[in-house]
């Protein structure tokens, strides 16, 4: 099919970074060979995360900073695809748009790249980078030794940070080291005994117009089921445990033939993390995010020591 329901060109909408743009050309590519007589090309798009990087992502108090410029272009109709790596969405996602499809996952678990050896063999006092404040919790959890600071910027001006001996060690998503080639940079892929991963990590989300049924059926054919429910029991963690995307929670689903196991973590009020898992049927993956999300948050589950809350702040 050349032409898909009346489309006659596509403009997917992604942020500039570089790892971005790779994964929008990882879509761009999809469309382009399903549907060759479409004119597929993207556009980049600056958003408040990117503007501020001197701003740690608590700091600019809202969710969705990598996404709300994106998807104002869409309602706007200045592109007809948006491209979301879905660990930025927002717990909730507007009534107006909606995701068509996610692309097969790449490996959604953290990595740690180091000048200093393993995670367990970093020197006491080693300043380990991160943004994401599910990283240093867990972190701490693991080595309540070490001097966790923030980072920002993409993946290449934090491993040149790293170089210039900034910091001793990163904690980044292994899937954006993947799609950028930079995957032999990783010292440790770190285990979910470790660390849990964000809601979402490692899954592109494709969004469109909730009212646009041409670009929805274009895009549908690309959806990847098993990284769709695993998304959809991970977002729904995220949503009834009420944390947020910018919040301590973590969250991991995989599938076998007939089942879905999800792992999670969430810090309760009292500064505590606590971690769990639930298995269900492939259809109830959204159900089984809510009910881990009660689990943990009930108290059914033993809760895992944290460090003081002013020990070895972001700095």
């Amino acid at each position: 099919m050349n032409r898909p329901f009346g489309v006659r060109s596509l403009r997917i909408g992604s942020r500039g970074s570089p790892l971005a743009l790779v994964q929008s050309a990882l879509v761009r590519d999809a469309l382009r060979a399903r549907y060759p007589g479409v004119e597929v090309t993207i556009l980049p798009i600056t958003t408040r995360g990117d503007l501020w990087q001197d701003r740690s992502i608590a700091e600019l108090g809202e969710e969705g900073v990598f996404v709300t410029a994106i998807e104002e272009a869409l309602r706007e109709g200045r592109i007809d695809v948006a491209v979301h790596s879905a660990k930025d969405l927002p717990t909730r996602l507007p009534d107006d748009l909606r995701i068509a499809a996610c692309l097969p996952r790449a490996d959604a678990r953290d990595v740690l790249v180091s000048r200093g050896g393993t995670l367990q063999s970093l020197p006491p006092a080693s300043r380990v980078g991160t943004s994401s404040p599910s990283r240093r919790a867990q972190l701490l959890a693991a080595r309540p030794d070490l001097s966790v600071a923030e980072i920002r910027g993409n993946v290449d001006t934090r491993l040149r940070k790293l170089a210039a001996g900034e910091y001793d060690a990163l904690v980044l998503a292994g899937a954006g080291l993947i799609r950028l080639g930079r995957e032999d940079a990783a010292t440790e892929w770190l285990s979910l005994e470790v660390m849990i991963p964000a809601p979402g990590q490692g899954v592109l989300a494709i969004q469109v117009r909730a009212s646009d049924h041409g670009v929805g059926e274009a895009v549908a054919p690309l959806d990847d089921a098993p990284s769709t429910r695993a998304l959809a029991a991970e977002r729904a963690f995220l949503a009834a445990t009420g944390a947020g995307c910018t919040g301590i929670v973590g969250a991991f689903a995989c599938e076998d033939e007939t089942t879905v196991e999800l792992t999670g973590l969430v810090a309760t009020g009292d500064g505590a993390l606590v971690r769990g898992r639930r298995t269900g049927p492939l259809a109830t993956a959204a159900t089984l995010g809510h009910e881990l999300a009660m689990d943990l948050l009930g108290g059914t589950v033993r809760a895992i020591a944290l460090p003081p809350a002013g020990r070895n702040a972001p700095g």
